[in-house]
């Protein structure tokens, strides 16, 4: 659960090197923060529309954190659309 934190997140990619469920939240964490980081700059880019989407990104981003914190304590490997895909496929990789 505290994996969705970023910070946090990437410190648990560093410790945890065997238990998958951690790594696969850790991971998706770190990928979903660099996504809406991401997408805040894009949107900082469009004048009028994009300042006032921005304005609920952040609120937006809290309510999607707190849902994937309430199912990584509920035990369950809840996948986003397109971030869970990746993280499958890197911790296949590794």
């Amino acid at each position: 659960m505290l994996c969705y934190i970023f910070i946090i997140g990437i410190v648990f990619l560093i410790i945890e090197k065997e238990n998958r469920f951690i790594r696969f939240h850790a991971l998706q964490a770190v990928f979903t923060a660099l996504a809406i980081f991401l997408i805040g700059i894009v949107l900082g880019f469009i004048p009028i529309i994009g300042f006032m989407i921005s304005l609920l990104l952040g609120p937006l981003s809290f309510v999607l954190m707190i849902f994937l914190m309430y199912q990584a304590y509920k035990g369950n490997y809840f996948k986003l659309p397109f971030i869970g895909d990746l993280v499958e496929n890197q911790l296949n990789n590794v």
